[in-house]
């Protein structure tokens, strides 16, 4: 299974949400200027610490055309708190307006090149991958952000310059892969 690089193509996805639909990565490309997938789960600290921050660019971004798409592809076996089940618990409980989706065998997470919960990864219109790596410069204090990593990439995307940092390094826990099992 390749990785998609900065320029590649990301691969397209069918992946249950906790809105009980399914969702499909090209109906969202067909509809939206941009599409932001964040690889993300309930249990993750980092991620805790990051949610209002997302929340607040879906409600800035929304109207100006670009999804935002959750994605947990985090082993439920070793982490039963990643479950689907407890991920619509968890949708709720956060009051999460955009799309949370479960990515159970890893197949999303692994040809996105996914390392931790949050990794963001932002696509153009066309679905060619143009920005992989944290939401911003300081993952523990909102407040001491200097540089919006994504904010910047969104909307350089959608005023079709060119993105100054395509990469940046994701930080937060590592993904949860699945072990190999019997079969």
């Amino acid at each position: 299974m390749a990785i998609t690089t900065i320029g590649g193509y990301a691969p397209d996805f069918e992946l249950p949400g906790t809105d009980g639909k399914v969702h499909h990565l090209a109906r969202y490309l067909e509809s939206h200027q941009a599409v932001c997938v964040v690889i993300m789960c309930n249990h993750c600290p980092y991620v805790k610490l990051v949610l209002d921050r997302l929340k607040a660019l879906h409600q800035d971004y929304a109207p100006k055309g670009v999804a935002l798409i959750a994605i947990n592809p985090n082993d439920a076996v070793q982490f039963p708190e990643d479950s689907y089940d407890n991920m619509k618990t968890f949708a709720t409980e956060q009051s999460i307006l955009f799309p949370y989706l479960r990515d159970e065998n890893q197949d999303v997470a692994h040809t996105l090149g996914a390392t931790h919960t949050p990794h963001v990864f932002l696509l153009n219109a066309k679905g060619v991958l143009v920005y992989s790596g944290a939401l911003d410069d300081n993952i523990q204090d909102p407040t001491a952000v200097k540089t919006h990593y994504l904010r910047d990439a969104i909307d350089r995307t959608l005023s079709n310059q060119p993105i100054l940092s395509p990469t940046t390094e994701a930080i937060g826990c590592s993904l949860k892969w699945r072990r190999q099992r019997p079969s």
